[in-house]
This record gives structure tokens, C-alpha cells and sequence, in this order.
């Protein structure tokens, strides 16, 4: 739900008034989530999650956007951006933590209340403290644009998640396919209207395009290699939930901490060599995840994981950085609502792609069940074929762990071949200048 609505509600965010609507999302998200906790049956608690995927479809693109007005110093802006990237990429990973320590104190429900109390305070403080913010002569939304955008986006990533849960079958397939078709209608209407839903100009700026095959490789990336190596350790390594989340803290205090310097990078480096080096970062901790087995390998988890994540923090800070210093204030949430689009679209893609090949190949190892759940349970007691079904499955893991590393270096290439290109441009055009005023 919140990956079909992130550009419309950013839009409208602009449109309406960004507090507005942060203050909106936040109320529907709190109400969502009290009803999930508190959900009488199953259909119940389907109802109040997507509920729940509105109102995180207003948070997102509004309070980035609203650091663009609060901060229109470049250097400010990049700061308070990563400190939200922090926070976001930070909560992210220490949810699982605390959902862990919910559970085995107390009920189900739990795990939804998390975010009320923070919710209280944002709807408490943010009519105090937070300056509206609107842009001034924008048309109304197109309707039609909307319902497209809409339409293509929840087929399709539903789609590529349920290929990913079930494998590929037909449903899957039409929807994918019905999906793409109107996204495809989508873009060629943007292209007539005077005021774009998607703002397709964005695309011509290549650090911009840069920063949403960032986003969504990055994200591809890690959603496979966080889905691979959480079974990993319950299920090979044989530990419990809580005690696997306890293992990704490392990783979650690098993401926090270099998504708050990641801006200090940028300004060192620049934005692209800031990319080539967090990518690299990240396929290099994704690389290192190749000595963990059957036999053991915390140790290398551990390592690859954070070196992995000091990558990753920089990354998202620097996308979330170009997505709102690409465009004026007043268009701040149409293009945040793009680049957030692309990390839901990422994390979609990794769980279906890289984890359908990691299944692919394990059930290529043997006579084994769907997933390494079902065989553990079906063959408890005979260690030889659970050593064989361990064995095949870290086999899986690897080469999707392998696909992930390849792809980050070839965003890294990109994203220094896009720089030469501009380096280039510039020299030419100086170097024709100079011999102009020698004429």
C-alpha cells in the first residue's frame, strides 16, 4: 500500500500543506495501529496494516520535505537530512529487536504500539513547532494520474512479493504484466499534462538518476541479504528470533551512524565519489557474507554485515540529499515521493529476485521441501539430510549474496562513468572557450 501512494501523497503534500498532511498521515497511522494491536480476527488486522501503509505513505515524503523548508542551507539541509535517515534506517533495524523483547513478554498486539507514543508527541508538539509550508499557483492534482499511478504500482509490487512468497505462477505473472502496462500508460500521460503527477524532467539529471538506482540497487541488495541471512542464523546457525535480531545491532549502529555522516562524506568527496565508495562498501560487506556456513561463521556475519550497513547508511543519506536539493522547495514532495517509491520497489525486487534464486538453488541441492523450514520439520531427526538441506541452502545464499555484490558495482561503475561523462563535458567546453579567447 505505501509503495502506491508515495508520489500522490507527496504531491499533495505540496499541494495542501506538508504539516497537514503529516499531521493527518500520523493520526490514521495511530489509529491503524491501535486497531491492529487490538484486532479481533484476521481480516480485522488486514484492514487496519493497510490502513496502516496510508498513513506511512504521509510520513515519508512530507517530513523529508519539510526539511527543505526548515533548512535552505545546503549545508544544514544535508545534516538534518541525515540525521532523519538515521533515524529511519535506525528504527528499521532496531524494530526487530525491540519486537523480539514485545514477544516474548507479551501478546501479539504489542508490537503495534510501538510507535504510538512518539505519534502522541508529533501530534502534540508538531502544531507548535512545525511551519506550514505549501507551494503557491500548483494546479490540482490530475485524478486520472492518481488512480494510474495507483493502479500500476500495487499490481506490480504485489506481484513481484508474491512470486516471492509462492513462486512464479500466473496470477503473478498477469498482475506483474497488468501492473507495467498502465505504469507504461502512467509516464505517457505525464508527458501531455502541464502539471505532472511525475515529473519526468528529474530523469534528464544524471546524479538524480543516479540516486534512484542507488536507492533501489541498495535496497534490492539488502532487503535479500537481511531476508537470507535472518534464516540463516534461526535456521542454520539455530538461533531464536530475539537472538538473531541481537546479532544485526552492529549493523544497525553503522547505518545510524554513517547515515549521520554521510552528508561530511559528500562534502569531502562529492556526491558521486560518494556513491562509488559507499556501493563499494556495500558489496564489499556483501562479498565478506561468503565465509559464513553450516559450520559456523558469526564472526564473518558480523563483519559483513556492518561494513555493509556503513555503505548503505551513506547511500540512503546521499539519495534522500539529491531527491530534495533536485528540485525547488515548493516541488520537494512530488520528488521525495519518486526517490521513496524506488527504496519500497527495491525492497520488493530483493525479496522476490535474490531470494527466489537463493530458493531456486536450494531446492536444486536435493529432494527437499519449498523452504528449509519445511524440510527441517518434515525430516527432524535425520541429521543427514538437515546437514544437506543446511549445506544447500547457505549454497543459495551465496549466489544470491554474489548477484547482490555484482549488482552494487555496477551502480558504482555507473555512477563514476556518469560523473566522467560530466567531467568531460566540462572540459570540452572550457577547452573551447580557452581557444576561443585566443583567437
Amino acid at each position: 500500500m505505501i509503495a502506491g501512494l508515495l508520489i500522490t501523497m507527496g504531491n499533495l503534500g505540496d499541494r495542501i500543506g506538508r504539516r497537514n498532511i503529516l499531521l493527518a498521515g500520523a493520526t490514521v497511522f495511530g489509529i491503524a495501529s491501535l486497531l491492529a494491536a487490538f484486532a479481533p480476527s484476521a481480516d480485522v488486522l488486514i484492514a487496519a496494516r493497510a490502513l496502516m501503509g496510508v498513513g506511512g505513505a504521509t510520513l515519508l515524503p512530507s517530513s523529508l520535505a519539510l526539511i527543505s523548508s526548515l533548512f535552505p542551507d545546503a549545508r544544514a539541509r544535508g545534516t538534518a537530512i541525515g540525521i532523519w535517515t538515521a533515524f529511519f534506517a535506525g528504527g528499521s533495524a532496531v524494530g526487530p529487536v525491540i519486537g523480539g523483547l514485545l514477544l516474548h513478554k507479551f501478546w501479539w498486539g504489542s508490537i503495534f504500539l510501538i510507535n504510538t507514543p512518539v505519534l502522541l508527541v508529533l501530534l502534540a508538539l508538531g502544531p507548535l513547532l512545525l511551519p506550514e509550508h505549501r507551494s503557491a499557483g500548483r494546479g490540482p492534482l490530475d485524478p486520472v494520474s492518481v488512480i494510474m499511478s495507483i493502479g500500476g504500482i500495487l499490481p506490480l509490487v504485489y506481484a513481484v512479493k508474491r512470486a516471492a512468497a509462492e513462486g512464479v505462477d500466473a496470477v503473478s505473472v498477469v498482475l506483474g504484466l497488468a501492473g507495467v502496462a498502465v505504469l507504461v500508460a502512467f509516464v505517457r500521460r505525464q508527458r501531455t499534462l502541464a502539471e505532472p503527477l511525475l515529473d519526468l524532467s528529474l530523469f534528464r539529471r544524471g546524479l538524480f538518476r543516479v540516486a534512484i538506482g542507488s536507492s533501489t540497487v541498495g535496497m534490492m541488495s539488502l532487503a535479500g541479504m537481511s531476508y537470507l541471512t535472518s534464516m540463516y542464523l534461526q535456521s542454520v546457525a539455530g538461533r531464536d528470533v530475539l537472538g538473531a535480531a541481537l546479532l544485526g545491532i552492529p549493523a544497525a549502529i553503522a547505518v545510524f551512524v554513517c547515515s549521520m555522516g554521510g552528508a561530511r562524506v559528500a562534502r569531502r568527496l562529492g556526491t558521486r565519489g560518494s556513491f562509488v565508495l559507499a556501493l563499494s562498501a556495500a558489496a564489499v560487506g556483501n562479498l565478506l557474507l561468503l565465509g559464513i556456513g553450516v559450520d559456523g561463521g558469526i564472526g564473518w556475519y558480523i563483519a559483513g554485515s556492518t561494513i555493509a550497513g556503513l555503505g548503505y547508511g551513506i547511500v540512503f543519506t546521499l539519495v534522500s540529499e539529491v531527491a530534495v536539493s533536485s528540485v525547488p522547495a515548493e516541488r520537494a514532495g512530488s520528488a521525495v515521493g519518486i526517490s521513496e517509491t524506488s527504496f519500497e520497489l527495491g525492497n520488493a525486487l530483493g525479496l522476490s529476485l535474490l531470494g527466489s534464486l537463493a530458493a531456486l538453488v536450494f531446492r536444486s541441492g536435493g529432494e527437499f521441501a519449498d523452504t528449509l523450514g519445511e524440510t527441517l520439520v518434515r525430516h527432524r531427526g535425520d541429521a543427514a539430510v538437515i546437514h544437506a538441506a543446511q549445506s544447500s541452502f547457505v549454497t543459495g545464499m551465496h549466489t544470491a549474496l554474489v548477484v547482490g555484490a555484482g549488482l552494487l558495482i555496477m551502480m558504482a561503475v555507473t555512477a563514476a562513468a556518469t560523473s566522467g561523462r560530466r567531467r568531460r563535458r566540462a572540459n570540452a567546453v572550457d577547452a573551447a572557450s580557452a581557444a576561443a579567447g585566443t583567437r
